[in-house]
C-alpha cells in the first residue's frame, strides 16, 4: 500500500511533465514552421532569348520579342526607351498593364538601309514580384551586312545649377553634305542616348566612323529636336571626329529666347501689359491712336516677368493703337487693343521683413501693383527702443519698384517706423496710408560667420554668391580683386557656396547662345554643402582646379 501511494502521485508528476514538454515541442514547432518568406529577392528578370537574335545582321523583320526568365513588368517604358537612330514613330510595345515572360515591339518605320539601330530599354523593365530592373538592357540589330562597333563617353553638367537635370538627350548629327547649324532645329539626331535618372555621363554605341556635331538638349517636347523656347541645350564648337579615345563635357543652358512680342492685353482701366521674349532694353512702345494727349502715360517693366506694363490716366476708350518696335532688330508690330470691362489697379505697399529684422539683407517696402514715382522722406521717423531718433536713408529701385531704406542695424534693439500719409506716392497721385511697423533684433550670437578663401586659378571679375540647397540666392558679393569674401550674421542652417566668372564685368550671369556659338559663363561650386551654427566663426578654403 505504502508502495502504491507513491507509485500514483509520481505517475500523475511524470504525465503532468510529459504534457508540458509535449506542448512546448508543438510550439517550438509551430515556431519553426512559421512562413517568413525567404530571403528578399534582388535579382533583375535576365534576358534568355530574342527574336530575331541580338546583333543581328541584314534585318529585315517588324517584330522584335525578349523573352526574360521570370514574369516582368513595363515601368515608364514609353520615356525611358530610347532608339538610336530615332524613330519617326514610336514603337508598338506589347503587353502593357499586365505581367509577362516577354516584352514585343513592333516596328511602324520604314528602317533606313546599311544602318546599325539600338534599343536602350533604361529601367523600363522590372521584375513583378519586386520591382528590381533589368538595367540599361540594349538590343542591337543593323539592316546592312555588318554592326557599327565604334564608341563615345561623357559627361553632361548644368551650367548655372549644381546638379544637371535628369533624361538628358546626348545627340550626334552627321557632318554631311546636308548638315548646317539649323539641322537641330528640323530633324532627330543620327545617334542618340540618354543620361535617364541616375547618371550624368554617357555613351553612345555603335557608332560609324565620321565627323560629328554633339549636342544635350533637355528635350522637353520629347520630339528629338531642340526647342528654344523651352528646352536647355549644350553643345561642343569642336567637330567630334569617331574614332576617338577623347571623352567630351557637355554644359547645359537656357537661351535667352528670341525677340517676339505677344499680342497686348487690356489688364485694368489704367493698365496694358506687352508679354514679349529677349531683350526688354531694346523695345519700344509708340501709341498710334486712341490715347488723346492729355492723358500721362509710363512704360515699366514687371519685376521678374518677360512684361512691360504700360500705364495710362484712366478715360473713355473703345480701342488704341500701338507700334511696337525693336531698333536693333528693325522689327516692327501693329497692335490694336479694344478695352473691357476691367477694375483698377491701386497703390498696395508690401514690406520685406516684418517682426525680426536681419543684419544683412536691406529693408524695403514695394509696391506690389502701380509703380511708384515719388518719395517724402520727411514723412518717414524711425526710433529704437529708447525713443531716440535713428539715420537712414531712402532710395528709390525703378526697376524693383521699391523704396530702399538703409540704417545701421544694432543686436538687442527694436525699432518703430512710421510713414505718414505722402511718403510714398505712385504714378496716379495715389498716397500711402499711415504705415507704423514694429521690428527687432537679437543677438550676435544667434548668428554665424562664414569666410571663404578661393585659391587656384580665379579670374576677375567674380561674383560670390551663397545660397541655400535650393539655390535660393542669400548674399553676393562681387569683386574685381579680392579672393576672401566674408559673410556674416548668417541664419544658422547649410549653405552652398558658388563662384561666377563675370567674364563681360555686367554684374550678372550670362548664358550662352547656339547659333552664336557663345557658351555661357563659367559658374563653380565649392563641393560640399557648408554647415553653419549659431555663434560660429568658419573658415573654408576653396581650390580652383
Amino acid at each position: 500500500m505504502y508502495g502504491s501511494f507513491l507509485f500514483r502521485p509520481l505517475r500523475r508528476v511524470f504525465g503532468t511533465l510529459f504534457m508540458a514538454f509535449a506542448v512546448i515541442a508543438l510550439v517550438q514547432c509551430a515556431r519553426r514552421g512559421t512562413p517568413t518568406g525567404g530571403p528578399k529577392d534582388v535579382t533583375p528578370p535576365k534576358l534568355i532569348k530574342a527574336e530575331p537574335k541580338d546583333m543581328t545582321i541584314n534585318f529585315k523583320e517588324k517584330k522584335i520579342r525578349l523573352y526574360f526568365d521570370e514574369y516582368i513588368k513595363l515601368k515608364d517604358v514609353q520615356k525611358q526607351l530610347i532608339v538610336s537612330p530615332p524613330l519617326k514613330y514610336t514603337p508598338i510595345i506589347t503587353p502593357q498593364g499586365s505581367p509577362s515572360k516577354y516584352v514585343e515591339l513592333t516596328l511602324k518605320d520604314t528602317l533606313k538601309e546599311n544602318t546599325t539601330y539600338t534599343l536602350n530599354f533604361g529601367q523600363s523593365i522590372i521584375d513583378n514580384n519586386e520591382g528590381n530592373p533589368n538595367s540599361f538592357l540594349t538590343y542591337v540589330f543593323s539592316t546592312g551586312t555588318y554592326i557599327d562597333s565604334l564608341m563615345v563617353a561623357g559627361a553632361v553638367k548644368d551650367a548655372f545649377k549644381k546638379s544637371a537635370d535628369s533624361f538628358i538627350s546626348v545627340m550626334l548629327y552627321e557632318m554631311d553634305s546636308t548638315y548646317t547649324d539649323s539641322t537641330i532645329y528640323k530633324r532627330p539626331p543620327n545617334y542618340m542616348t540618354n543620361t535617364l535618372d541616375s547618371a550624368v555621363v554617357f555613351r553612345l554605341k555603335n557608332l560609324k566612323a565620321g565627323k560629328y556635331a554633339m549636342f544635350a538638349i533637355k528635350d522637353e517636347g520629347q520630339n528629338n529636336m531642340f526647342d528654344q523656347k523651352v528646352d536647355k541645350i549644350g553643345f561642343l564648337n569642336d567637330t567630334v571626329t569617331i574614332p576617338t579615345d577623347s571623352t567630351y563635357l557637355l554644359t547645359l543652358f537656357k537661351e535667352i529666347p528670341n525677340y517676339s512680342v505677344a499680342v497686348p492685353s487690356f489688364t485694368a482701366m489704367n493698365k496694358i501689359i506687352f508679354g514679349y521674349s529677349g531683350n526688354s532694353d531694346e523695345i519700344q512702345i509708340t501709341p498710334m491712336s486712341g490715347i488723346p494727349d492729355s492723358v500721362r502715360t509710363m512704360i515699366r517693366k514687371e519685376p521678374n516677368k518677360d512684361t512691360l506694363n504700360f500705364w495710362f490716366t484712366p478715360f473713355d476708350m473703345d480701342s488704341a493703337v500701338f507700334k511696337v518696335t525693336n531698333e536693333k532688330l528693325k522689327i516692327i508690330d501693329t497692335f490694336t487693343v479694344k478695352a473691357r470691362k476691367v477694375g483698377i489697379d491701386s497703390l498696395q505697399l508690401a514690406p520685406n521683413q516684418s517682426g525680426t529684422l536681419s543684419f544683412s539683407d536691406p529693408y524695403y517696402i514695394t509696391s506690389t501693383t502701380t509703380p511708384i514715382v515719388k518719395i517724402d522722406s520727411s514723412k518717414i521717423s524711425l526710433f529704437d527702443k529708447d525713443t531716440t531718433a535713428v539715420n537712414f536713408t531712402v532710395n528709390l529701385d525703378t526697376l524693383s519698384n521699391r523704396m530702399r531704406i538703409s540704417f545701421k542695424v544694432e543686436p538687442n534693439e527694436k525699432y518703430n517706423m512710421e510713414l505718414l500719409p505722402g511718403a510714398i506716392e505712385d504714378f496716379f497721385g495715389t498716397q500711402n496710408d499711415s504705415l507704423t511697423t514694429s521690428l527687432s533684433t537679437g543677438s550676435y550670437a544667434d548668428f554665424g560667420n562664414l569666410k571663404l578663401t578661393v585659391e587656384g586659378g580665379i579670374e576677375f571679375p567674380v561674383i560670390a554668391q551663397l545660397t541655400d540647397e535650393k539655390g535660393e540666392l542669400k548674399r553676393e558679393i562681387q569683386t574685381g580683386d579680392k579672393s576672401e569674401y566674408e559673410f556674416n550674421n548668417l541664419k544658422p542652417g547649410k549653405y552652398v557656396f558658388r563662384i561666377i566668372f563675370d567674364s563681360n564685368g555686367n554684374g550678372k550671369w550670362d548664358t550662352g547662345n547656339y547659333l552664336e556659338r557663345k557658351q555661357p559663363e563659367k559658374v563653380t561650386y565649392f563641393p560640399d554643402v557648408i554647415e553653419l551654427r549659431a555663434n560660429w566663426e568658419k573658415n573654408q578654403t576653396f581650390i580652383l582646379k
